[in-house]
């Protein structure tokens, strides 16, 4: 890793079959020991039940509200500044409840990869 400013507004994001959009701020090309990306998920739409295999995850709620399901818990609302933290290989999905889209940010250690990726529905 080297000292960096990315710029949010200027990575595109990408549709995803999890139902929501991604765009990559940091991955394993920017720092090996952790990526970020930005997701967004539109009103009324709940992503795909996955898990992360070797990977764990924090979202951090950036923008919106959502049914945030993981693990054994009960779901729960999540909304701005809410931090969820998601150990690996836990199933997981997230519902925007809201009218307007929910936006978080995902941490994941070690760096996402799409092999560590394993849909549950």
């Amino acid at each position: 890793m080297r000292e960096q400013i990315i710029k949010g507004c200027a990575v595109a994001e990408r549709a995803t079959r999890e139902r929501c959009f991604i765009a990559e701020l940091a991955g394993p090309s920017v720092d090996e020991n952790v990526s970020i990306a930005r997701a967004r998920v539109k009103p009324g739409v709940t992503t795909e039940r996955h898990r992360l295999k070797g990977v764990s995850e924090r979202y951090i709620i950036a923008a919106g509200k959502g049914l945030m399901e993981i693990g054994d818990l009960e779901p729960i609302e999540v909304s701005q500044g809410d931090v969820v933290l998601i150990p690996p290989d836990t199933p997981q999905r997230i519902t925007n409840t809201g009218d307007s889209d929910l936006i978080f940010y995902c941490v994941c250690i070690p760096p996402f990869r799409s092999s560590c990726y394993q849909a549950l529905d």
